[in-house]
């Protein structure tokens, strides 16, 4: 709009401050698609070379700082005409406008960091821009990250440095393992997330979405530090140096300690934490500080999918783990989150009788209660009413619309994979929780309204193929990567399409130990294909039965028949078309 150009172009350092604030304000104020875009790129330049200079000899005093700021922002997010904000210069001006008022006004200081953000949104040139050596943008935000205090410093300042690292630069590089200035990245993160979470927990403005943005900046180091590492020490081998271990005791407490939240049990930043987690490297000094607060219980757990006459009762030699001053602080607010989900007394965390400081049992505890708010009862997990009551949950939570039940439940199943694969005595545990020993198995498995018969009835999924995926890969992890232990525990007919996927054509032998052998529990046989109880002589799992009748052969030829039909219509692919899961980030972002 060239009139309010016009007004602007008119004013000088004589004018009075009252109009000033009105031009000013009618920038703010106008409908931010009428502007042209020459309109806008001269306003733009105007305002940022008046705020350079800002002073008596100029249109803008200090005092106007934060109000002129507000006014880039705002015409700043259209990207049509917006362009000048992408330049060198003007980036460096609005750092050293963000430093030069953090004291005397710290609004105006976090405008300057907001018009940055937006712009590094809008343009990815601007990101590449912003970390060059001109500019020197990285170091600077990384710096002013180390002294910022407040959740809306916090959030702006990881916002940035999370686009400006969202592609592989030596920016992460030097921020992981410069130690100039005393703390590494590593040890600024982990820092602010311990700061944030204290004021997460106090329902402080943004504490929430700042957690949110440091996570996935930490994320981003996480993904990229190993291979930028390895390029520029010119080795194949797998990174395992300790620069980022100190990334996974702050996280796993964001992990244990974030309270629920309902309706949607599963939303940032947990989602994100998640993420991180997933893309940790395993080395044998991770892998103690992943498992190193666990309390092994006492006493076998009993599933929750087991009958509720008894009630489960805390194991009186189960002790409460120690825990540090900042975990004191947190229990009485998770305490009352955790009340508020409603769980069941045969949830995990209560079956062991534990809280929330066993990682395994956390995850089993989202586990259960994402699968049952998503997939109710025994509902089909490919019908209508699942997938509806799923987008009305995204405009509820705020997440982005075309957010699928793939990407946000299977990196959570994957992290459990990953527990297994990581520990044996997890795995176990993982294992003994889906189908323990004592299972009732009158009924067929894939019927259940529990965890359990989630996961059968995923296996068979059409709609939701990476969460198909990934819960074949937890099941397979379960059962130490075992396709007979597989087979003999949940039946090959229920894994049949998993297993065809990774070349296993038929169903495999029986295991040459019983899977729970462990379990004084006398077993009736089980029938190999469909995992539940068979009529014929007991034996265990896989035991010596007898030989079948040519019409009882001919009904087990009948459901494989069966099997491999579904198995066809749903459409597995070639082995050279799979794909792996890989969890990823997806979070959309607006101009702030």
């Amino acid at each position: 709009m060239t009139d309010i150009l016009k007004s602007y172009t008119d004013l000088n350092s004589s004018t009075p401050r009252f109009q000033v604030s009105a031009v000013l304000n009618s920038i703010i104020d106008a409908d931010p698609f009428l502007f042209d875009q020459p309109s806008r790129a001269a306003l733009i330049r105007l305002l940022l070379r008046d705020l350079k200079s800002a002073g008596s000899k100029s249109r803008l005093l200090h005092k106007d700082a934060a109000q002129a700021l507000l006014a880039v922002k705002t015409l700043g997010r259209i990207p049509a005409g917006s362009e000048p904000l992408t330049e060198s210069s003007n980036i460096s001006t609005l750092l050293e406008l963000s430093n030069s008022l953090i004291k005397e006004d710290k609004n105006a200081s976090s405008e300057a960091l907001r018009c940055i953000a937006n712009t590094m949104l809008l343009y990815d040139h601007a990101r590449v821009t912003f970390v060059s050596r001109e500019v020197g943008g990285g170091e600077a935000c990384a710096t002013m990250l180390e002294k910022a205090t407040t959740p809306d410093q916090i959030f702006t300042l990881s916002r940035i440095l999370f686009l400006a690292t969202a592609s592989p630069s030596s920016l992460i590089l030097s921020l992981v393992e410069d130690r100039r200035r005393g703390r590494t990245i590593i040890d600024i993160i982990t820092m602010k997330i311990d700061m944030i979470m204290a004021s997460l927990l106090n329902n402080k403005y943004l504490a929430r979405d700042a957690m949110s943005e440091l996570v996935k900046f930490a994320f981003n180091i996480l993904h990229h530090y190993p291979n930028l590492h390895s390029i520029a020490s010119k080795t194949s081998k797998e990174y395992q140096s300790p620069n980022l271990d100190g990334l996974l005791p702050p996280l796993l407490r964001v992990y244990q300690s974030l309270p629920p939240t309902y309706p949607t049990p599963l939303v940032s930043p947990l989602t994100h934490v998640i993420h991180a987690l997933v893309t940790i490297p395993i080395t044998p000094s991770l892998v103690t500080l992943w498992f190193s607060s666990t309390r092994s219980p006492t006493h076998r757990a009993s599933s929750h999918s087991h009958s509720h006459s008894s009630p489960v009762h805390r194991s009186p030699s189960i002790s409460t783990p120690k825990s540090s001053t900042l975990d004191r602080a947190f229990h009485q607010v998770i305490a009352a989150g955790r009340r508020s989900l409603s769980i069941s007394s045969n949830s995990p965390a209560s079956m062991y009788g534990i809280s929330y400081h066993d990682v395994v049992l956390r995850t089993l505890d989202l586990l259960e209660i994402v699968f049952s708010h998503y997939f109710p009862s025994n509902s089909n997990p490919d019908s209508l009413e699942v997938r509806q009551s799923f987008k009305i949950d995204l405009t509820r939570s705020g997440m982005p619309n075309d957010t699928s039940l793939d990407e946000l439940l299977s990196p959570l199943v994957a992290l459990c994979t990953r527990i297994c694969m990581m520990d044996k005595a997890s795995r176990l545990r993982v294992r003994e929780w889906i189908v323990p020993a004592d299972l009732d198995r009158s009924r067929p498995l894939d019927e259940r309204a529990d965890f359990l018969g989630r996961c059968i009835r995923l296996l068979r999924s059409v709609y939701h193929t990476r969460l198909k995926a990934s819960v074949g890969e937890m099941l397979y992890a379960a059962c130490d990567c075992d396709a007979s232990i597989l087979s003999s525990l949940f039946g090959y007919g229920n894994v049949a399409g998993f297993l065809f996927n990774k070349g296993i054509l038929s169903a495999p032998p029986p295991p040459s130990s019983d899977p729970y052998s462990s379990s004084s529990s006398s077993q009736r046989y089980i029938n190999p294909i469909t995992g539940t109880y068979d009529t014929r002589p007991q034996g265990g799992i896989g035991g010596p039965t007898e030989e079948m009748t040519e019409e009882e052969k001919e009904e087990e030829m009948d459901k494989l028949f069966v099997l491999f039909d579904r198995l066809e219509r749903s459409g597995a692919p070639p082995a050279n078309q799979r794909k792996s899961v890989h969890p990823r980030t997806k979070s959309k972002h607006t101009p702030q």
